[in-house]
Parts: structure tokens; C-alpha cells; sequence
């Protein structure tokens, strides 16, 4: 099991014993790739692409694993350990840890650009799900709460090098096809919020309590003209021009989260959390296409690097699903029993949490 290989690494590496030839070896990626699936009552799983079988786990030495990312060249894994208050920076080759970076209360969002991590995490937040829209609950009680943060990390240094605040409670990060701005979604207020990445000063505030409540994914479509939010209480999700201005809503199933566009932009995926789907819609007509039945808390989702297969981590239901890209139909259940949260892949591929640079 690669759990073992990976032990055995690490005890070479702290003796100055491990050969180069060794090294090689364990850098050689099976030819279809690697998934990675964080989870948060354990460690992170390693799904080969190929076989679509977990090969193995790697230890990220933090408690309750969340976000991931990949940097572009493939070195580094980066994971986000919710009740540690910090990410782990691991070698994604060999699973050996790096380094530990502190970011701060409850880290959970991670996106990758070049050498750089974006971390939200939430120092206001108990850890514990929201109520239910229209439960009776007051949903403004944590509208005064310190607003969510967004740590800036130089993975080579291993340092946080600014933060940028955003609004309370923190979700979904994205950038600007121009690389110059970051896009933030606040659960509490129902924004996003723009900032400048250079400065972390706020450039725009999207109001979108008029289209529903919780905003939680976001993702820019492949030409860089129009970013989608997924609203989780309004059961629908927003377009949002490149001028940042909303074009429209368009409804979905209950409590959407991960949204990504294929490789192509001319499809968009929603994975409606509540109703147990994977979503499809036309991105010409923004209509509905096809929905595929998933699992239970199923929030986030990759493509392989071929884009020949979609795997949806379920995390109520311990399973990861696998689902055909072309037919969309489920094709293979990867049993998974730590509560899997969020997933990614090297190479990198489009999904909800990451995508190619």
C-alpha cells in the first residue's frame, strides 16, 4: 500500500539514506494521473485514475483536512487543516511533508496560482453548519461577526505574506482572467467581494440578496467572461458579467455548492448538494440538460485530466462517484469512509476546487 511506501520514505529522508534512484521512482505519476481527496475524519485519499481504486493515503499531520490544491508542476500538495488553524505543504510525489504554515481560525477554501496559496479562513466561525434558511433562525446573527480573511501564501518561503478581508464567513475563492483581481464569496451578507491581489484593497461589493442567500461556489468560465455563484439558500446560482455586474439567475436544485465549467466552457456543473445531484447545464441557453444522481453531501467534484470521467466526493454517503463525462451516467462507487470533503487531481483538471493554470 502506498500508506507503507510512503512511511518508508520519510524514515530514508530523515536519515540522509534515500537514493536518487528511489526518488525517481517515487516522482514517476501513473500515466492517467492521481486524485487526491481530502477527508475530514481522516487523511487524504489517492485515487489512480487508471484503476480508479484508492492505491493509498497520505498524512497531512493536521486535523480535519479540507481544502486542496496542486501547484501547476506537480511538487507540492497543498491541504488546508480546518481544527489545526493551518495548511500542510506536502510532496505530492512521495506524501512527505514540507512544511506546516500557520494561517489562522478555521482555514477551509485553498486555491493554487504559480507558487502562491489563497487560504480563507474564518475567525468568527463555531465550525458548525448554518440553520436552515426559513427555520425560524436568525440568519443575520453572524452579519456582525468579524469578517472572514483570506491568508496569501508564498509556498517557497513558506510565509503568510498579507491577508485580504473579506466579508463574514468566507467560501469560494476565484480569480480574474487577467490574474489581477480575486473574487470572494460571503455567506453571511450575501456578496462577493472583489479585491486587488497586489494590495488586497476591495474594488467592487456584488450584492446579491436579491437573488438568494449563502453564495458558496465560484468559478470564471474558460474565455474569462462571466463568473457563476452557486446561492446554497436560494437554490439557484448567478451570472456575473466581467464588468462584475449580474446577468441573471438561473435556478437549480436544492442547496448547490461546486460549480465548474468542462474544458470548453459550453457546459456548467452544479452539484446540488441537498438533492443528491450532479447538475448539468447548457451554457449558451443557461438551460438545464441533465441531472445525474450522486450521494449524499456531495460538494465537490473534479474531472480527470483526459476529461473522460468526473469523480464527485460524497461525503454522508463514504463514497466517491464516478461518473462518465460524455454519457453522464454513473459508472463506478469508490467506497471512502472518512467523511470525504473536497477533491482535485494531478494533472490538473477542471473542478470545483481547482483548475489548469
Amino acid at each position: 500500500m502506498m500508506r507503507t511506501t510512503l512511511k518508508a520514505v520519510r524514515r530514508a529522508c530523515a536519515v540522509g539514506l534515500a537514493s536518487g534512484a528511489l526518488v525517481a521512482a517515487t516522482q514517476a505519476a501513473p500515466a492517467a494521473g492521481s486524485a487526491y481527496v481530502s477527508n475530514q475524519n481522516g487523511e487524504i485519499s489517492v485515487i489512480d485514475l487508471a484503476s480508479m481504486v484508492v492505491s493509498g493515503t497520505i498524512d497531512p499531520q493536521g486535523k480535519e483536512p479540507r481544502g486542496l490544491g496542486v501547484t501547476a508542476d506537480g511538487r507540492w500538495l497543498v491541504v488546508a487543516n480546518r481544527a489545526d488553524g493551518g495548511i500542510s505543504v506536502i510532496e505530492r510525489a512521495t506524501g512527505r511533508l514540507v512544511r506546516k504554515v500557520k494561517i489562522g481560525a478555521n482555514p477551509e477554501f485553498v486555491r493554487v496560482r504559480g507558487h502562491m496559496a489563497f487560504v480563507s479562513f474564518e475567525p468568527s466561525s463555531t465550525g458548525k453548519p448554518p440553520p436552515a434558511h426559513g427555520t425560524g433562525a436568525d440568519d443575520d446573527d453572524d452579519k456582525q461577526a468579524e469578517p472572514a480573511r483570506i491568508a496569501v501564501v508564498d509556498l517557497t518561503r513558506g510565509r503568510v505574506l498579507r491577508t485580504i478581508k473579506g466579508g463574514p464567513e468566507t467560501e469560494g475563492i476565484e480569480f480574474s482572467a487577467d490574474g489581477r483581481h480575486i473574487l470572494v464569496t460571503n455567506e453571511a451578507d450575501e456578496t462577493v467581494t472583489v479585491h486587488a491581489i497586489a494590495t488586497g484593497k476591495r474594488v467592487k461589493t456584488i450584492d446579491l440578496s436579491a437573488h438568494g442567500k449563502r453564495p458558496r461556489g465560484i468559478k470564471r468560465s474558460p474565455d474569462g467572461k462571466t463568473y457563476v455563484a452557486t446561492l446554497e439558500f436560494g437554490n439557484s446560482f448567478v451570472v456575473i458579467g466581467a464588468d462584475y455586474r449580474v446577468l441573471r439567475t438561473v435556478a437549480t436544485g436544492e442547496s448547490p455548492y461546486g460549480v465548474a465549467f468542462d474544458r470548453s466552457g459550453q457546459r456548467l456543473f452544479v452539484a446540488a448538494g441537498r438533492s443528491q445531484k450532479l447538475q448539468v447545464f447548457d451554457t449558451a441557453s443557461w438551460t438545464l440538460v441533465k441531472e445525474v444522481p450522486t450521494g449524499k453531501r456531495c460538494w465537490h467534484f473534479t474531472f480527470t485530466p483526459d476529461d473522460q470521467q468526473i469523480l464527485v466526493a460524497c461525503g454522508r454517503s463514504d463514497e466517491v462517484v464516478v461518473i462518465d463525462a460524455a454519457t453522464l451516467e454513473p459508472t463506478a462507487r469508490i467506497a471512502d469512509k472518512q467523511l470525504p470533503w473536497g477533491i482535485v487531481t494531478y494533472p490538473k483538471s477542471m473542478g470545483s476546487l481547482d483548475q489548469p493554470e
